[in-house]
């Protein structure tokens, strides 16, 4: 039998495979034109009879190759590797995905199966970088369809196997397992809110009506759970309710609120989880009441940030309301944030509390703004009851509602003549 061939022996080499680069750089291989031509289609067709060629070097057959400088050492490495077995054992070989991914390209170029092969079950099963997957993109898809498992991670999935994921994610994302999981369940929260997100790309998951009622459904549960805590605390004593440790279910319901809310409105579904919020505003409230421990202001924070939602939904008509619930909120939220406000700012001074109650500064000036749509879409009479008890408290700095004062003088001044010259029979001194 024939002793193994290998590259660069130049006792058995009948070939040298010169590698030259417009640099500069000159490379000569010692190669045996067997390996080459079984191999590599390339050096199959540049050794044949149909190819001219050169004599040099002891009558040796030249196959000159040019090539990129970034390519050079690509091209070193494929002629050196079609001297080895490639049979699944060399997957120590490849240095690193980026070195694959050239190493595949000059393998493609030349014709060489084995060693494409052997790149693309590397490629495919191990981890990418961002950057990798980057190049990845940009290289493999006009390399021919024998790449095209490297891509299989990267395909768009079919819309059944989408739709699965997001009720699965869904279930979890509105349970309330062990605080131990309250990362993962954020996650998951976070995910579920980008998958209807609609940036640069369109939503992965388009909000279909079955979609929306296991939505609905999944935030009615949680909220039913919520409910069920409510009235738990009702039934305690005061002191009971502030104990330390106390609030951190009741916390994490708010915090899952506030997410739910971003999702809600991406799904225009807000509907059900506003009217929950405005049947349970009184309760909330009174259990808020209960004590002045910092678990307690902590809670009162969050409770203000899913406020901001709600009546931001109300306020500017993403939900429509009857006048009473509309005016019940306000005579619920506007005493409570006017107390609220500044326990909170009182915390924030305090260094060691600081991080807890750090809130964005402009959720308070578009809680403002809302108190004041919601106010001026009152009924003028109401307005006034409103107004006047704003005036007469303690704490009229916040909310700053004299926006609203202004349109109510001024509608009140001129409703009798704006009325009259429409004709209006209702135009009566009840107006001021």
């Amino acid at each position: 039998m024939d002793a193994p061939r290998r590259i660069g022996d130049r006792s058995t080499s009948d070939v040298v495979v010169r590698l030259r680069t417009q640099e500069g750089r000159d490379e000569w291989m010692y190669c045996h034109s067997n390996i080459l031509v079984e191999k590599s289609k390339y050096f199959a067709d540049r050794l044949s009879e149909n190819w001219p060629t050169c004599q040099i070097l002891d009558s040796r057959n030249c196959v000159e190759v040019y090539c990129q400088e970034s390519e050079f050492d690509h091209h070193v490495n494929v002629i050196r590797l079609l001297y080895v077995v490639i049979d699944g054992s060399v997957d120590d070989l490849w240095n690193g995905v980026k070195n694959a991914i050239g190493i595949l390209q000059v393998a493609v170029e030349l014709g060489c199966p084995q060693i494409v092969t052997a790149c693309v079950n590397y490629l495919e099963a191990v981890p990418w970088e961002e950057s990798e997957e980057e190049e990845i993109l940009r290289i493999i898809p006009g390399m021919g369809s024998e790449v095209e498992p490297i891509l299989a991670r990267l395909q768009p999935v079919n819309p059944s196997a989408i739709h699965g994921i997001f009720i699965s994610t869904l279930r979890f994302a509105t349970s309330s397992p062990p605080s131990l999981m309250n990362d993962l369940k954020s996650s998951a929260q976070e995910q579920l809110e980008y998958m209807v997100t609609e940036d640069d790309d369109s939503p992965l998951l388009l909000a279909s009506d079955d979609i929306k009622s296991e939505v609905k459904d999944c935030i009615g549960r949680l909220f039913s759970r919520f409910n069920s805590l409510l009235e738990a605390f009702l039934c305690e004593t005061t002191e009971s309710v502030g104990e330390a440790g106390k609030m951190t279910s009741f916390q994490s319901y708010l915090v899952d609120f506030s997410w739910a809310c971003q999702l809600l409105t991406k799904l225009e579904i807000m509907r059900e989880f506003v009217n929950s919020w405005v049947d349970a505003s009184d309760k909330i409230v009174k259990v808020m009441q209960s004590s002045s421990t910092v678990e307690i202001i902590e809670t009162k924070m969050k409770v203000v940030e899913v406020v901001a939602k709600v009546l931001e939904s109300i306020g500017y008509g993403t939900v429509i309301l009857p006048t009473a619930k509309r005016l019940h909120m306000v005579k619920v939220w506007l005493p409570f944030v006017q107390v609220t406000k500044p326990l909170i700012d009182s915390a924030m001074t305090n260094e060691e509390d600081s991080l807890a109650f750090k809130i964005d500064g402009e959720l308070w000036q578009s809680l403002e703004s809302t108190f004041v749509s919601i106010i001026l879409a009152l009924p003028s009479a109401d307005q006034a009851e409103i107004l006047t008890e704003w005036l007469g408290n303690e704490h009229v700095q916040y909310p700053d509602l004299t926006e609203a004062f202004e349109v109510w003088c001024y509608r009140s001044k001129v409703a009798k003549r704006r009325l009259a010259l429409f004709g209006s029979s209702h135009c009566t001194s009840n107006t001021l």
